[in-house]
């Protein structure tokens, strides 16, 4: 097993709602050195206020000069969604190659995708060898995301091999934790009377995983970086219908969960873990635990 403590730790997307939690988490044991543009004043203080070395970067212009190479491991949580696709294909897949070729020298890279990447294909439990398409584009939604998360796999994949750095590329499903992501949304949506979409093809199914499961994983997955590198589906245990966990934290709350049938949403993603649970063994958090305790801090 990869141990954490005391290493050399590069992170990207550190202020965002996945990077950021791993982030303070690692720098408790470790040396987190975090990129980003930092526009956000108070989310750098908060990263410096928990030990974390943050370097201005530009992903865009893939410019890593000001960025020391001597990380024992590179995370790369970072993802422009701008809906321009020149400056998401630069930011998303060029960029990702000039980050893996300043920090060639590392023992592992470990690059977060998306569950986004396969092609739509009803209820099917997506396999990591299964095709690749644009999930998001036909429904209205992010219209770059897939296509450059595609592509940003492309570089990783070229990366490893053309700078012998053992890699995991690995396809994040719905992240979530107390206080972020999907479902803490539609709570929101919820609590002002509004339906939340979900696909006609119905139900609207996924593998939500709580950020206590991704971070850790995270040695794991290190541990099985590989050239040519390993693609993984990091995805929970369970696979779970928007439907079920609305309603869970809906009754929590005393709330009435109202649903809108849709094509303008993302269809249903849910994933095979078949090869995540051999690399990581099983998740901690059920996803009933995981949705309950939301509700509660919410």
């Amino acid at each position: 097993m990869v141990t954490l403590q005391q290493q050399r730790i590069l992170i990207t997307g550190a202020t965002g709602q996945v990077g950021g939690p791993v982030a303070r988490q690692l720098a408790t044991h470790n040396t987190v050195v975090a990129i980003a543009r930092f526009g956000d004043a108070a989310a750098k203080a908060d990263l410096v206020a928990n030990g974390i070395t943050c370097v201005p970067v530009d992903f865009e212009t893939g410019d890593y000069s000001a960025l020391e190479d001597d990380f024992d491991y590179v995370l790369h949580f970072a993802v422009a969604k701008t809906n321009d696709f020149d400056r998401d294909l630069a930011a998303n897949a060029e960029s990702l190659g000039f980050l893996m070729q300043r920090c060639a020298a590392a023992r592992a890279f470990l690059h977060c995708s998306s569950t986004a990447v396969y092609e739509p294909d009803g209820h099917r439990r997506f396999v990591e060898t299964d095709p690749l398409g644009d999930n998001h584009r036909a429904f209205g939604f992010m219209p770059t995301y897939s296509i450059s998360k595609i592509a940003a796999e492309s570089m990783a994949r070229f990366g490893a091999r053309a700078y012998g750095l053992p890699t995991t590329i690995a396809r994040l499903s719905v992240p979530y934790g107390d206080t972020f992501g999907w479902p803490l949304f539609q709570l929101a949506m919820m609590r002002a009377g509004h339906p939340v979409p979900i696909h006609i093809d119905g139900p609207s199914e996924y593998n939500p995983i709580h950020i206590d499961d991704i971070v850790a994983q995270i040695p794991a997955l290190l541990k099985a970086a590989s050239v040519p590198a390993t693609i993984v589906n990091w995805a929970g245990d369970d696979v779970v219908s928007i439907e079920d966990w609305c309603q869970l934290i809906a009754e929590h709350h005393n709330l009435e969960a109202i649903f809108a049938p849709t094509t303008a949403t993302i269809a249903s993603v849910a994933c095979d873990t078949t090869k995540r649970a051999s690399i990581t063994g099983p998740c901690t958090v059920n996803w009933k635990d995981g949705m309950q305790r939301l509700a509660a801090v919410n």
